[in-house]
């Protein structure tokens, strides 16, 4: 018995307003001898909806963008030129503040075992957030603090190794004087 496939989704969840932003939504990678499947269905809560919305479906190498208010904005940025899908991610162009809300990418895998077929169905809830100026993350702020706390260190060391080799230097100097003499 084969128990293959799984989804792993990392996707970010803070776009700013006239930029692109991806939602990722990537399956566990298929194991060789096991050949499968697999198709894409996204779909869309607004902000304030209670239902979802188709948003785009991507199958059999075919892309299709099934909602208005993303007519034109959307790019599969997904696995290309196979039919066993393995990431499922979409690129949203030109992000606008009403494109806050929930995604749900749903991700069908059949793996077509010798005799028989195992679906294998994953989803994942995405909430997107939309600004209209980029957050730093905290990380970016202490690799910041630290890269100036560490530049400063080490030049505080060299300060302290060009004074130790001066002294010695002097002292060196001295001794010799004293001998020649």
């Amino acid at each position: 018995q084969c128990w293959g496939g799984c989804v792993e989704v990392d996707s970010m969840t803070e776009a700013v307003v006239g930029q692109g932003f991806k939602l990722g939504c990537i399956s566990c990678k298929r194991r060789g001898e096991v050949p499968a499947e697999a198709h894409v269905q996204w779909s869309y809560q607004a902000k304030g909806e209670t239902e979802f919305t188709e948003l785009y479906h991507y199958e059999n190498m075919m892309p299709y963008n099934m909602h208005d208010q993303f007519k034109d904005r959307l790019a599969w940025n997904g696995s290309k030129n196979t039919v066993d899908l393995q990431d499922g991610s979409l690129y949203i162009l030109n992000v606008s503040l009403n494109d806050s809300g929930v995604y749900l990418c749903q991700f069908y895998r059949t793996l077509l075992m010798s005799n028989h077929k195992y679906n294998v169905n994953a989803s994942k809830l995405i909430e997107l957030t939309v600004v209209e100026d980029a957050n730093r993350e905290l990380t970016s702020i202490i690799s910041e603090i630290m890269m100036y706390v560490t530049i400063v260190g080490l030049q505080l060391w060299m300060i302290v190794i060009l004074i130790y080799c001066y002294k010695k230097i002097t002292s060196a100097g001295e001794e010799a004087t004293k001998d020649g003499e």
